[in-house]
């Protein structure tokens, strides 16, 4: 059965000096993506990648980026990463993800701009907004990663309800989401490699060697257990903005991937 295109309408000031009512707040920009995303996973799969929905499509994420990471980080002081990542369209010059073309990245990096034209020109129908609005709000959101070593005993007791899950050690780590991956080569002059990696995203840790120096299986029954966790930044709206609307976009203040 055929849907009709829903359209959500995005306030858009005009002016540069936009005050506070003028556009939407992240928090709320945030629940506009929600809502776009439920709809487009709910429509059948010929309605949503019709001619006229890919364009509304475009528009839509073209705008959600441009308002939340170069017009937004105006009114945030820069205070967040000044690099925006953004995706080639899959048909601009015979690219797709599995591809293997090593003359052409997935994607390419701009310093923040105020306006979009300054930071993509002529080149706008070259981008996947879409997916150039999600890598950001990845590679803007703060992550910390645990490494622990545990008793696979006790954790079987902690699945069963018999007991807490206390680590014999663990470390907890800052890292950085990153479209890209390094390769090292110990036995090449050029000791490591910058790597274009997305789809898939790669965490970065500093100080590798003597961050987890320690974290060493010594016995049988111990094992890693590895916790990413997502707490900050660009997919978290503050607090402010939470008190300031009625709409709820996550229902926890953090998500974590295990």
């Amino acid at each position: 059965m055929a849907h009709s295109k829903e359209t959500i309408d995005i306030p858009i000031s005009t002016t540069e000096n936009a005050t506070a009512p003028s556009s939407p707040s992240r928090y709320e920009l945030l629940s506009m993506v929600k809502k776009q995303s439920e709809f487009l996973r709910d429509n059948d799969l010929q309605d949503s990648t019709s001619s006229g929905s890919n364009a509304m499509d475009s528009r839509f994420w073209h705008e959600m980026l441009d308002l939340y990471f170069v017009r937004g980080n105006v009114s945030k002081g820069q205070e967040e990463d000044d690099l925006l990542f953004f995706i080639r369209a899959k048909n601009m010059h015979g690219y797709g993800f599995n591809d293997h073309m090593e003359d052409v990245a997935p994607f390419f990096v701009r310093r923040w701009a105020p306006s979009l034209e300054k930071l993509i020109g002529a080149n706008m129908s070259e981008v996947d907004w879409a997916r150039s609005f999600y890598l950001n709000l990845i590679a803007h959101t703060s992550f910390s990663v645990t490494v622990a070593i545990c008793s696979i005993q006790a954790l079987r007791k902690h699945q069963n309800g018999e007991s807490s899950l206390s680590p014999v050690y663990k470390v907890i780590k800052t890292v950085f989401a990153s479209p890209s991956r390094v390769n090292f080569h110990l036995d090449h002059k050029k000791a490591a490699e910058t790597l274009p990696a997305y789809p898939n995203i790669c965490f970065s840790v500093d100080d590798f060697d003597d961050t987890f120096d320690a974290v060493v299986l010594s016995e049988e029954d111990h094992c890693y257990c590895v916790v990413l966790n997502a707490h900050d930044g660009a997919a978290f709206p503050s607090e402010t903005e939470y008190k300031g609307s009625d709409m709820t976009v996550c229902d926890t203040p953090s998500n974590t991937v295990t």
